[in-house]
């Protein structure tokens, strides 16, 4: 729409999908090794400009850059991390290292920790509902099921019912395995559950250690996560990852807390943990956005924006998230 191209959205209502119930957290320092994450440099830049260029068009505020911490947990990460906090790639995500505890009222952090910057959490539960007004606002959002079988395809263009395109694009997350044009595309759900817990207090920042407690922008209610099951598909909550969410919660903090909900989602991801975006094998007008995994938040902007320069012909999909790297597959599958 920024490139005054009309668009026309088919939205079928779900529940339990990832964006629904994640926290939201994005954060240029990631994973046990406290590395930076993939392709930061070009993602983090782009996801501030982005965000708020949306909360200016969409009149509402659902993104929240804030420091996260991290405790050190013993001396040999301690002197790690004062050795890393000068390597450029590092350096420029790290606001301050302590050496000793700092958030001593809320954490365990007898050793100090890692405080690191351009990060934060989106609401997107928030987020999406404000897409979901403006575009309703403007006629060009339905909120109903997708039959791809009614899509009718033509060299130059594309038209379901009464809605004719140059092209469409297919977001469909986990529904990609039920997608006779995609479900040859390995989308594999993983699945996370979280909780809501209500502190007696504020915290001034984001805390991380083993599971992250985020804010919940009610009163003093937080969203604890998130556990990691593949392979598990069952459709509910379960005792096995509450008791793991609560246990490390106690580990990180301090404070009581009391457990409001539990959450369940499944996210869409792919076996080389990257997005899978680009067109059809045999139909240059139907495309693929997906697999974004555990890192929706941070992205989504950037490959969007991407997609769409390369709809334009600006650009080229670099092969690691391009659909082409599982081309092999289409085949296998089309001749099986």
């Amino acid at each position: 729409m920024e490139r005054g191209k009309n668009i026309f959205v088919f939205d079928e209502p779900k529940k339990n999908t990832a964006s629904a119930v994640a926290a939201g957290l994005f954060n240029p320092i990631i994973g046990k090794l406290m590395k930076q994450a993939w392709m930061a440099d070009q993602l983090f830049p782009y996801l501030f400009q982005f965000y708020e260029r949306a909360e200016k068009l969409l009149g509402h505020h659902f993104f929240h850059p804030q420091t996260i911490y991290r405790p050190f947990i013993s001396v040999e990460e301690q002197n790690e991390w004062m050795g890393r906090s000068e390597e450029p790639e590092i350096k420029k995500f790290i606001e301050q290292i302590f050496t000793s505890s700092s958030f001593a009222d809320v954490v365990n952090d007898r050793l100090g920790g890692v405080l690191t910057k351009q990060s934060g959490y989106l609401d997107t539960n928030l987020f999406m509902r404000a897409v979901c007004d403006f575009l309703k606002g403007k006629h060009i959002y339905r909120e109903i099921f997708f039959d791809s079988s009614k899509l009718k395809i033509a060299p130059d263009s594309v038209s379901y019912e009464d809605i004719e395109a140059v092209s469409i694009i297919f977001c469909d997350g986990l529904n990609a395995n039920n997608n006779p044009f995609f479900d040859w595309i390995p989308i594999r759900p993983l699945k996370g559950e979280t909780l809501t817990v209500l502190l007696d207090r504020k915290l001034e920042a984001i805390f991380n250690r083993g599971v992250y407690i985020v804010p919940n922008n009610r009163d003093n209610t937080y969203k604890v996560g998130a556990t990691y099951t593949p392979g598990d598909t069952t459709e509910e909550t379960s005792a096995k990852a509450r008791k793991e969410l609560e246990e490390k919660l106690s580990e990180l903090i301090k404070n009581p807390f009391e457990v409001h909900h539990q959450h369940w989602g499944m996210r869409p991801t792919t076996p080389d943990r990257r997005p899978v975006l680009g067109a059809h094998p045999a139909y240059k007008n139907v495309l693929i956005f997906n697999g974004l995994g555990t890192k929706g938040v941070s992205l989504a902007p950037y490959f969007s924006n991407l997609l769409a320069l390369w709809l334009e012909g600006a650009t080229e999909i670099a092969i690691e998230v391009n659909i082409e790297r599982f081309k092999a597959l289409y085949s296998k599958f089309s001749f099986a």
